[in-house]
């Protein structure tokens, strides 16, 4: 398949590319959730769950392979830093008890993927303690294993977590594609400006789109 895209058009065979769903959590996308209590606007995130789940339900349909990621930590915060952890609103740290249960601790209400984009039986589920998905997990060798060599991203926020996987795959030699409108940031500046520069020169990092050209690829009569 090859669809537009920026800096130009991206090429892909489903069998060997994977959509990557970056930490579409309750914590980050509903209120009374660690984005709210930092002072963000998370009505800007929840307002791309439709667009996300509308190529979830396209990529599931056409039997391509699909991975969620949580930004999680285990219990006992072994695998949370003091530096990562102090930063941030003082009232409310990782860890620290919320309204959805423990903050971005693995398990807790608030930690779980939305309900619209929930994985199903057979997706691979990653559990990542910091902002990219490849670092102190086995995402690597998991897409190794299944022969993937694309990638193809949603999630948030643009500028954080989705932009450091982005860049962690590029580094291991993936193809990776942002839909555009399946993204966002609390910022919609730092979305901007992190699109313009993932496709810059050439694409040095990946290519940009948005969802529509991908969904017609998908669709029955596009396959």
């Amino acid at each position: 398949m090859q669809i537009p895209a920026h800096p130009f058009p991206y090429g892909f065979d489903l069998a060997h590319t994977a959509l990557v769903i970056i930490d579409m959590q309750r914590d980050f996308i509903e209120p009374g959730g660690f984005g709210e209590t930092l002072g963000n606007d998370v009505s800007l995130l929840a307002a791309i769950v439709p667009a996300c789940q509308a190529v979830l339900q396209a990529w599931r349909g056409a039997g391509g392979l699909v991975v969620h990621t949580r930004e999680a930590h285990r219990p006992d915060l072994s695998d949370c830093p003091p530096a990562k952890r102090l930063r941030g609103n003082p009232a409310l740290r990782i860890g620290d008890e919320g309204p959805m249960g423990r903050i971005l601790v693995a398990g807790e209400p608030g930690n779980q993927i939305v309900p619209e984009l929930a994985p199903v039986g057979g997706e691979i589920v990653i559990d990542k303690p910091g902002k990219g998905a490849f670092y102190a997990t086995g995402l690597h060798e998991i897409l190794q294993d299944h022969g993937i060599s694309h990638l193809v991203f949603m999630g948030v926020t643009t500028e954080v977590c989705v932009q450091t996987s982005m860049r962690e795959a590029n580094d291991r030699g993936y193809d990776g594609l942002l839909l555009e409108d399946c993204t966002e940031s609390y910022f919609p500046h730092f979305k901007a400006v992190t699109v313009e520069m993932l496709r810059a020169q050439g694409g040095i990092i990946g290519w940009t789109a948005p969802s529509a050209p991908l969904l017609a690829a998908l669709a029955p009569s596009g396959r």
